[in-house]
């Protein structure tokens, strides 16, 4: 009987998680506003001219607030982590959800 008291809490646990994932989904024109400086490595429409940048465009919304994230708190390393630490340094909550939601909005490839 008490398996289904934790199965039950459980679930009210994760509906109370869900309305919070999606209010966390950032506004694509802000991050438009803001990711002019982006496009210098990752292209202007999210896909890098430059093999060793990383395509931005089609990326997961979620993948690439918590890489941003993982930047600004250092827990990311090599490659280009440093030129991205510092750029990731000035950005806040609101400007990463912003530029996570612009990219994961432009189609993969550019196209």
């Amino acid at each position: 009987m008490k398996l289904k008291h934790y199965v039950v809490a459980g679930l009210f646990t994760l509906s109370a998680a869900v309305p919070a994932v999606a209010a966390a989904a950032g506004d694509a024109a802000a991050g438009k506003a803001k990711a002019a400086v982006c496009a210098a490595c990752h292209g202007q429409n999210g896909v890098a001219q430059i093999p060793m940048y990383p395509n931005l465009a089609g990326q997961h919304e979620q993948y690439l607030a918590a890489s941003l994230k993982a930047y600004k708190n250092k827990q990311r390393s090599g490659g280009q982590a440093a030129i991205m630490q510092g750029q990731a340094a000035a950005l806040s909550d609101e400007d990463i959800a912003n530029l996570a939601a612009y990219y994961a909005s432009l189609p993969a490839g550019g196209k």
